[in-house]
């Protein structure tokens, strides 16, 4: 007797009876049972500073779940000096090497000077610094009456006319850089050269509003200085 070979038909039904049947394994109603390769529909979701763990389909629910709640961006050692492209901005990748104490402030204060020149064009970038991030609370020309200041009710910073006329560049950036007193730090809005170029622009306001160094308008002289 010869025995016939299963029809492409039969072989098809028996396969899609097969699939429907490992389909319908789960006791669970919303399962989809079982699934072929479920990474290409069903990715891990990666979220930014967290570590999205491994796959749980592999490695279980619980180390999963551990590794996602685990942030994975980590802040740099101490002493970290960030890469530039530009080897003349190298100076300002530096770590700071003054500790956040009151010796380290006065240390900035006879030692630190500014890197960069001061020329009108470095004033007037310093001035579009100030005018976001200074101007709230020392005022439009240092003065320390800033809308914040007038309006909310805290306390006022020294007038650089006044109490801070003198105040050193270094000391400058030290509290730019960790803050002091009511003056919080400023490290994370600016960067380094940020910093300096700010500085520059308070030196003019503490100058009076005009060059350091440059000589005093005469009496007689109705021109305006800028």
């Amino acid at each position: 007797m010869i025995q016939r070979k299963p029809t492409t038909s039969l072989t098809f039904s028996a396969i899609a009876a097969m699939g429907l049947l490992m389909t319908s394994c789960s006791g669970d109603v919303n399962s989809p049972g079982v699934e072929y390769m479920p990474d290409m529909y069903r990715s891990p979701a990666v979220e930014a500073y967290v570590d999205f763990g491994q796959d749980p389909y592999i490695f279980s629910e619980e180390l999963a779940r551990e590794q996602r709640e685990r942030p994975s961006a980590r802040k740099p050692v101490d002493g970290t000096i960030s890469f530039s492209q530009d080897a003349t901005k190298a100076m300002y990748r530096m770590p700071y090497p003054y500790p956040n104490t009151v010796d380290g402030y006065e240390q900035a204060g006879l030692e630190l000077k500014s890197p960069i020149a001061m020329t009108e064009s470095t004033v007037e970038q310093g001035k579009v610094i100030y005018t976001k991030f200074c101007v709230q609370c020392h005022g439009e020309k240092g003065a320390g009456n800033g809308p914040v200041v007038e309006r909310g009710g805290h306390p006022p910073p020294g007038a650089y006319d006044g109490p801070l006329k003198d105040l050193p560049e270094g000391k400058m950036f030290h509290t730019i850089t960790y803050g002091k007193g009511v003056m919080g730090s400023h490290a994370s809005q600016l960067n380094k050269e940020e910093r300096w170029l700010v500085i520059q622009y308070v030196k003019y306001l503490q100058a009076g509003g005009k060059m350091p160094g440059a000589a005093p308008v005469a009496a007689s002289d109705t021109t305006t200085a800028i």
